[in-house]
Order: structure tokens, then sequence, then C-alpha cells
């Protein structure tokens, strides 16, 4: 586990699915003392249902979250940036040449790529989620305890 940073970006394809998932973890864990933000290449239109519903599962609600392009975020405003598809490596890397921002890649799975049920869709988010959730807990920690007498 690494010295927090004072700031992180999460960055998918489409700021749907991925990035919004890290963004409401970081900050239920560490939300405190680090900020956390969250962008796409190419943003979709509001927010995805079955995201939602992964995330209301864990008592977090995203049914308000807006997706937002790297143009719509200051990029060296961060101290590390967290990219989470291919396509979101690439922009970050070009983005940050000429800063010192730390940029990670963390291949994780599309989850809207996913045929089936309801159910088993709902299954493949809930599994990109869980990988997020194991990730960042890797990567950060665990959040610090509450101050007594809370």
């Amino acid at each position: 586990m690494a010295d927090l940073p004072g700031s992180v970006l999460f960055a998918c394809t489409l700021n749907a699915f991925r990035s919004p998932m890290a963004e409401a973890i970081m900050k239920r864990l560490h939300g405190r003392r680090v900020y956390v933000d969250s962008c796409g290449v190419r943003p979709e239109e509001g927010p995805d249902p079955f995201t939602v519903q992964v995330m209301e599962e864990m008592g977090i609600d995203l049914s308000g979250f807006t997706p937002k392009s790297f143009d719509d975020i200051s990029d060296s405003a961060f101290d590390m940036i967290i990219t989470l598809s291919p396509e979101a490596h690439h922009h970050a890397l070009e983005l940050t040449r000429t800063n010192a921002i730390e940029v990670e890649y963390w291949p994780t799975m599309d989850p809207s790529a996913f045929t089936g049920s309801r159910e088993q869709i709902l299954d493949a988010y809930r599994m990109v989620r869980d990988s997020l959730h194991k990730r960042i807990l890797e990567r950060f920690g665990p959040p610090p305890p509450p101050p007594r007498g809370v």
C-alpha cells in the first residue's frame, strides 16, 4: 500500500460504468482525505441504470451522476490518473506527457459488453464493481477508523 495521493482521477472510455463505480468506491473509502473524480474519452448521456442498481446494493446513490469528458476536468489538478480502458490510458498518457502526474493502468472489463438475462448482466456489473473495490483496497488500503467518540 502506498501513501494516499491528494487527488485521483479515474478514467475509462464512456464514464458510464467503470470509472463512476471506481470514483464512488474511492470516495466512500478515502473521500475525506483524497479528492476524487472521474471522466471518459467519449462520455455517454446520463447514468447507466445497471451501474446505478449495483452501486445501490453497496448503499451508494449514483442516480444523479453526470458523465464527464477529459475536456470537462482539469487534468493538471490531479496527482494520479487511474485508467480503466486502453483508450482512456492512451488519452491520459498524451495529456500528461509534460506534467508530473502518475498514470496507472488497471485493465477492467466493460460490463456493458455482456449479454444474457437481466440477472446475468447485473452479475457482470457486480463482478466489475467488486473487482474495483478489491483493487482500490489493495492499492490505497482500508479507510481510516472513525474518530473516537463518533
